[in-house]
């Protein structure tokens, strides 16, 4: 009667799929290193939440005005829950280690997503921006 899920693989992972709704589970890899983000997603028809399990992690939501992402940025704290509406560009850098659960409409990951990518300027703003945010998180 009770189902378990774990993963340790780097990357996301989707795992329970139901009734219009999904949970997944983002685990360190290397593409979400401060160092290697290079682009804002964005979903349409569904916020999605985030849950922070372990390490440390950055929430990053932007608004684009002029082509250019105008960034806000949140340390995400160990089971503290945050949301981006729909219509919010986003992404999360992440450290080796950290793992974030991820809950929003189901197959989001499939079909709802845009991608907006960073020019070199805005890669660099945004990894000075995460590494002072970093630096705040206790663990």
């Amino acid at each position: 009667m009770i189902k378990e899920y774990k993963t340790k693989e780097k990357g996301y992972h989707p795992f329970i799929i139901e009734d219009g709704w999904q949970l997944a589970k983002l685990n360190y890899t290397e593409d979400q290193h401060i160092d290697k983000i290079n682009q804002l997603d964005v979903h349409l028809e569904t916020d999605e939440v985030f849950v922070a399990i372990a390490g440390k992690s950055v929430l990053i939501a932007a608004i684009i005005i002029n082509n250019e992402p105008h960034f806000e940025l949140e340390p995400m704290k160990i089971n503290q829950i945050y949301n981006i509406p729909k219509g919010v560009w986003h992404n999360i850098a992440m450290e080796k280690g950290s793992e974030v659960l991820i809950a929003e409409k189901s197959n989001t990951h499939v079909a709802d997503f845009e991608h907006f990518a960073l020019s070199n300027s805005k890669k660099k703003e945004l990894e000075t921006l995460v590494k002072g945010h970093l630096e705040s998180l206790k663990i």
